[in-house]
């Protein structure tokens, strides 16, 4: 047993969204589902409570406890992407089960989590620092889904 699991504050659909991620993501699944014991201010007992599931690796436990805590870009998953393909896959995904664009490779999913979808070349790009890092930067900041294209072109120097 790990000593840190993450948890995420759903209004009422942890399993719904563990659901989804499990079928979206690799090294992903669905564990054990927690009923409450009693009513609480986000459930009544028999309601699910807790589900326990891994997102790409990462174990995690969805919270069904009302909408008294709202999700917000504060936290958010990063995914490395290798192709623009596995970018596109997930960046869909995301956006078409009722999710949201937003910028720089930011997106949302229908709970409210916030995902980046990030290829490879653009952090590798970044990791390098100096001009290569600035092309790549000023090449993703118009972008909402990442275009690996544009960023090598950048990194090239070929804006």
């Amino acid at each position: 047993m790990t000593k840190a699991t993450i948890c995420l504050w759903y209004d009422k659909d942890a399993k719904a969204a563990a659901e989804f991620y499990a079928a979206t993501f690799p090294d992903s699944e669905v564990g054990a589902v927690h009923i409450s014991p009693a009513d609480n201010p986000g459930n009544k007992a028999g309601d699910e409570l807790m589900v326990k599931f891994t997102v790409l690796g990462l174990k995690c436990i969805g919270l069904n406890g009302g909408p008294i805590f709202p999700h917000s870009e504060a936290f958010s998953f990063q995914v490395h992407t290798d192709s623009q393909q596995e970018t596109d896959h997930y960046w869909n995904a995301i956006v078409g089960n009722g999710g949201e664009e937003s910028q720089c490779g930011w997106c949302k999913d229908k709970w409210g989590i916030s995902w980046q979808i990030t290829p490879r070349v653009l952090t590798d790009a970044m990791a390098q620092g100096g001009d290569v890092a600035k092309r790549a930067f000023e090449a993703m900041m118009p972008m909402q889904k990442i275009d690996i294209a544009k960023i090598e072109a950048a990194v090239r120097g070929e804006e």
